[in-house]
């Protein structure tokens, strides 16, 4: 008799007639996890027999690990202007953290000068303005670049903001060769999840090829790219489709990089890896394990000759998606619990969110909270003083060969259909990943996973706290006057003779980021390098596609949520249609998990639903509304602008002679802006955490309250 066959005829005793089954987790990751795990479960696993810095690297990629060198400390961050982010930076720094990242705006991420007409809401909001040199100058001043490392998180502009950081380097007095530290660069990821790209992905991927090629050759301390999964967790994939397409991801570049003739010594050694770490304690550390195996694998078919072309390094961040408006000093538990899970998977770097995250840009406050979380795990938990402590937990081994197992499974799915590119290109991973979040969503508003504060142990009463608010309209005129301050001085032939180089060597080629430098140099601003290679390459505009039926099928059965169809049923038997809703996104904020997760939702509830295109002006979503002949437009925020986009659309409304049309809000919104919102028309405001079923009665009470019909 074995240990799980004993053990299973007294769990069954204890169990009083309950199936030993119902003990077993089924994960959204399809993994099963088990009650009790035992030296069975380990029996034939490949990865194990290692130890730390020993192929595959399960272990950790450096002998030592933590006992030799704690991971580094890196909070992301960008506030509005280049002044107050320095002064946050520097405050930092000296507070103990380790390493600068910076967060940009929207404005910054898409290409765009602070003075472009569609990016009014977006200036400062979510990070900083980055418009030229000058701005990047201010950002690190006082900040000894030949020290401290940059991590930049920067895709669809990665050229001009890349440029712009090597020349503020230059003229602080650090040689590019000096600069330490991580550009994203990770395209990819953007088609799939994020949407901050800007050109279609054929001339993004020369990009990317562009720049490993310079910084292999110029910036021995750089890295060239960071290969993100963190971005598609926040979008709703489970853990094993973050680690698959990450690493899938990874391969692609690789590739692109050898196509370029490069050899794979040459750079693979400055990738690294970014990955989000969520509530799932256990699964998360082991994830970071099996990743470290599986790209080892991958790098294999490279066949390079120094060992660390397969190694895996990577940063982690604690799961904004985890964080709650509700209840938010659960946030700070919710952190430390993640940030314990990375550094037990053997992070090289961590961020810790700050507990206001889910409402606002973090307070300093709040954003010293997050940095003691992980001094504190440094310097009084005793975790940095064994390598790899969570090795030989039965559960945690299996859960490492589980984890290799399906995603290298979804792995060869992406090399069946010709590589990531192709991949993407098909939308398949983007579907997938959608797919999960609806899924996840309709478990939360089921209450099937608990969120503390959320759906189960809700408080009476919430906490105020303090909100860091930006002035939008300020910050912008002060970056308008700069641009201005700018084209003014510069050398204008010198600065067009760069320009006209740059877009040269688009048509006929030749390395990109070589040329955006001397164009930076001369005082280009982002949106102009930006604009240069949009001649010639042209801006990438992606298909709207929506789910139908995920949502709705984890309630089949469930009376409450029939008793809401039969609801909208009865007003389109009332009306002669369906109730018709338009969500938008507008600005440029590509974060578009929200809204399609309300568009399937509401869609299997009944509503006809439409989506309009990512970046939208008020006036091109109030045309689309108008078209559409909806009866509500429901925003979908999450990156701040809501304040100047809503009543902007309102109005614009009203000018198409369409006020009837009813305007609701959705997102990341602090309680605070609420009264201004609803001022400004807004009808209702739906929070982090809203039940969906609830927010779609509340919808339909609303529509029909407009058009004389009684609440149902």
């Amino acid at each position: 008799m074995t240990d799980k066959t004993s053990w299973g005829q007294m769990a069954e005793k204890e169990l009083r007639g309950k199936p030993l089954k119902s003990l077993t987790w089924d994960t959204l990751e399809g993994i099963d996890v088990q009650p009790i795990y035992t030296a069975e479960d380990l029996i034939g696993l490949d990865h194990m027999g290692s130890v730390a810095g020993q192929a595959p690297y399960t272990r950790g990629v450096k002998a030592t690990m933590y006992a030799g060198r704690p991971w580094t400390i890196r909070q992301y961050a960008g506030f509005s202007t280049a002044e107050e982010s320095n002064a946050f930076y520097r405050q930092g720094l000296a507070a103990g953290q380790q390493g600068v990242s910076v967060a940009f705006d929207l404005a910054t991420h898409r290409g765009y000068d602070s003075d472009h007409p569609r990016v009014v809401g977006d200036v400062g909001k979510a990070g900083v303005a980055i418009d030229s040199v000058e701005d990047m100058k201010i950002l690190f001043d006082g900040i000894p670049l030949d020290k401290i490392s940059v991590s930049m998180t920067m895709n669809g502009a990665v050229i001009p903001v890349l440029a712009a950081f090597i020349v503020a380097g230059e003229e602080q007095g650090v040689s590019r060769t000096a600069l330490s530290g991580t550009i994203q660069n990770d395209i990819l990821k953007e088609f799939m999840v994020r949407n901050t790209y800007i050109y279609p992905p054929e001339p993004s991927m020369r990009m990317v090829a562009d720049i490993i090629e310079f910084t292999a050759a110029e910036m021995p301390k750089f890295n060239s790219i960071s290969i993100s999964g963190y971005h598609m967790q926040e979008a709703g994939a489970n853990l094993v489709q973050e680690l698959a397409y990450t690493i899938a991801d990874g391969r692609e570049y690789v590739r692109v990089a050898i196509a370029r003739g490069m050899d794979v010594d040459a750079f693979a050694g400055r990738l690294s890896f970014f990955f989000a770490i969520g509530m799932n304690f256990f699964m998360e550390s082991a994830k970071l394990r099996a990743a470290r195996v599986l790209w080892h694998r991958v790098m294999a078919e490279f066949e390079p000759k120094n060992p660390k072309s397969s190694m895996l390094r990577t940063h982690c961040q604690t799961s904004g998606v985890s964080l709650q408006e509700q209840d938010p000093y659960n946030n700070i538990v919710r952190t430390a619990f993640e940030a314990m899970s990375a550094v037990l998977g053997g992070t090289q770097s961590l961020h810790t969110n700050s507990f206001d995250e889910a409402i606002a840009l973090p307070t300093e406050a709040s954003a010293r909270i997050a940095r003691n979380t992980q001094l504190i795990l440094q310097e009084e938990t005793g975790v940095t003083n064994v390598v790899d402590p969570l090795a030989g937990s039965y559960y945690v081994e299996k859960l490492t060969a589980d984890l290799i197992d399906e995603a290298w499974d979804l792995i060869e799915e992406v090399e069946e259909m010709g590589g990531m590119t192709k991949a993407v290109a098909s939308g398949l991973p983007k579907l997938k990943i959608e797919e999960s979040a609806a899924r996840r969503q309709a478990m939360i508003d089921r209450g099937e996973e608990v969120i503390v504060g959320v759906n189960k142990y809700k408080s009476k009463t919430q906490p105020d706290i303090e909100i860091r608010d930006i002035d939008n309209n300020q910050v912008r005129d002060a970056q308008v006057a700069k641009l201005k301050a700018i084209r003014a001085s510069r050398n204008k032939v010198t600065c067009d003779g760069a320009l006209l180089e740059l877009g040269r060597r688009c048509e006929e080629g030749g390395n990109l980021l070589e040329a955006a430098i001397e164009a930076a140099r001369h005082r280009a601003t982002v949106g102009e390098i930006s604009l240069a290679m949009e001649g010639t390459f042209g801006r990438h505009r992606a298909e709207v596609k929506t789910l139908a039926g995920i949502y709705g099928s984890a309630y089949e059965g469930d009376e409450n949520f029939e008793a809401i169809q039969r609801s909208v049923e009865g007003f389109a038997k009332d009306e002669g249609r369906r109730p018709r809703m338009l969500v938008v996104k507008m600005g440029q904020d590509g974060h578009d998990r929200g809204a399609k997760v309300i568009a399937t939702a509401f869609a299997d509830i009944g509503f006809d639903v439409d989506v309009g295109p990512l970046f939208q002006t008020p006036e091109e979503a109030a045309q689309d509304a108008v078209d559409n002949d909806v009866h509500v437009v429901g925003i979908s925020s999450q990156a701040a602008g809501h304040k100047t986009l809503a009543p902007k659309l309102i109005a614009a409304l009203k000018v198409a002679d369409a006020e009837e049309i009813i305007v609701v809000c959705g997102g990341v919104i602090p309680q605070q802006d609420y009264d201004y919102l609803k001022a400004a028309g807004v009808a209702a405001i739906f929070g982090p955490g809203t039940n969906i079923p609830d927010a779609a009665q509340n919808v339909l009470d609303l529509i029909r309250k407009s058009r004389g019909h009684k609440s149902s």
